[in-house]
């Protein structure tokens, strides 16, 4: 038995999640968001975002995600702490359980739960986090120009981001654990043609180093077990990311690695009714206003949806 029933629920508070809010109200229907694990999303963790229109002269990502937040609750949603743990969407009423507890029902959802960056797991990697370790070269490569920096992962991915930051910066190291690159061989080869670029093979980062400033260095360890300490400024993780999809992978359709599928340039799920936006479905840019503009897109499909229904 449901303890509450909505029109309208999002699950997420990023970008994406606070977008569709916004333009869900503004259609005049019945908003429920509930933010997750993370309020506000990844852009919590960033310190200073320079590439959102509209802010000419940087943002604090905290503060950016409270002004996404502001204005959907100026427009009437209903922003409530929480996160989703069960769902069953076998039929409209869809039901979310929330913290283990409550259970809601709604006519629409729309899943906004991100993606989580991978890790290494090191104690230094989390006291640096947003002061010199990241995992997003495309929001923090600017603030590295022309200074050194370490990418770590093998796949195209940290090709991509390697090769990104050697336009900007000094030096680029790419730590990686295996004696070759998973990545394609385009990329390989996009590496191997930047000067600026030293690929330390069969190495693994055993400490991150710093001050009060930020990130100074790394310590690595070679696969023979000698290690070596290299200076840098910045810290890359290109691992890959893990969508925040887990719950909702046995009712709609997901790729390989969890992502879920939306059926062309619509946020519709495969299921009628439940709807994705933001990193959660999206593998390839992973940006803020990327996820924004399908939290926009999302909305617009739910107001659709609902209409029908009436």
């Amino acid at each position: 038995m449901a303890n509450e029933k909505v029109q309208l629920l999002i699950l997420g508070s990023g970008p994406a999640g606070y977008t569709a809010a916004i333009y869900a109200c503004r259609a005049n229907i019945q908003t429920v968001v509930y933010e997750g694990i993370q309020p506000g999303g990844q852009l919590t963790t960033t310190t200073d975002i320079e590439n959102f229109p509209g802010y000419p002269n940087g943002v604090n990502g905290q503060q950016m995600m409270e002004d996404f937040k502001a204005q959907a609750a100026r427009f009437g949603a209903d922003i409530r702490f929480g996160i989703a743990t069960k769902t069953d969407f076998s039929e409209r009423p869809f039901k979310v359980q929330i913290d283990d507890e409550k259970w809601i029902e709604a006519d629409a959802v729309i899943i906004a739960t991100g993606a989580t960056a991978k890790y290494l797991g090191l104690e230094s990697e989390e006291k640096f986090r947003g002061q010199g370790v990241s995992a997003c070269a495309t929001c923090d490569g600017f603030f590295y120009r022309k200074k050194d920096v370490a990418v770590v992962g093998g796949g195209d991915t940290a090709c991509e981001e390697a090769t990104y930051l050697a336009s900007l910066c000094n030096k680029v190291y790419m730590i990686v654990r295996r004696n070759v690159f998973r990545a394609s061989q385009a990329m390989q080869e996009r590496v191997f043609n930047t000067p600026n670029i030293e690929v330390l093979w069969e190495h693994q980062t055993k400490e991150i180093i710093g001050n009060e400033m930020g990130v100074t260095g790394a310590i690595l360890k070679h696969n023979d077990g000698t290690e070596k300490e290299i200076k840098i400024d910045g810290f890359f993780l290109a691992i890959g990311h893990h969508p925040n999809s887990d719950i909702f992978r046995e009712w709609i359709d997901t790729d390989a690695e969890g992502y879920i599928i939306t059926q062309g340039k619509s946020c519709k799920t495969s299921r009628e009714g439940i709807f994705a936006a933001g990193d959660v479905q999206d593998p390839t840019y992973r940006q803020a206003i990327n996820a924004a503009g399908a939290g926009c897109r999302a909305a617009m499909d739910a107001e659709k949806y609902l209409a029908e229904l009436k």
